[in-house]
């Protein structure tokens, strides 16, 4: 098993970050605008994941609200997909949240999504509700949280 590391990203890697969230994504991108603008975002953290921070493989955006947390995308690209680093990157933000003092932290998640609920379900999380035609496609979302 990979020995991933978790490092905090900084605005410089604002475009690192667009070119991994769009390969993660794809069609669902948020786009290299709004991406950049996450580095400026109130109280947003952006980590990200690989075996060396010379190669990002994976990237983290949460977002600090004081007594909750959300977790705003995790993405993985390529070979490191299914190899563990989306559990590591929710990891650290469940770290990095609790540090904060955050008590519960909640996501939204691709109702189509099954890796991404199943590492959400081992990690804790639970459906707490559900959003419809949450996304531009007309995808629903799961609302789902954990305590921290």
């Amino acid at each position: 098993m990979t020995a991933w590391r978790i490092w905090p990203a900084s605005r410089k890697d604002a475009d690192a970050l667009a070119r991994l969230e769009a390969l993660a994504f794809g069609g669902r991108s948020w786009g290299a605008d709004s991406v950049r603008e996450s580095f400026v975002a109130p109280r947003v953290t952006v980590l990200f994941g690989g075996e060396s921070e010379a190669e990002p493989q994976g990237f983290a955006v949460w977002r600090d609200l004081g007594e909750e947390a959300e977790v705003l995308t995790i993405g993985v690209v390529g070979a490191a997909r299914g190899a563990g680093l989306g559990r590591a990157l929710l990891d650290g933000v469940l770290e990095s949240a609790r540090t904060s003092g955050a008590e519960r932290c909640f996501l939204e998640v691709d109702a189509l999504n099954e890796g991404a609920l199943r590492l959400y379900a081992r990690a804790g999380f639970a459906q707490v509700g559900e959003r419809r035609r949450y996304y531009r496609d007309g995808g629903d979302a799961v609302v789902m949280a954990l305590d921290l």
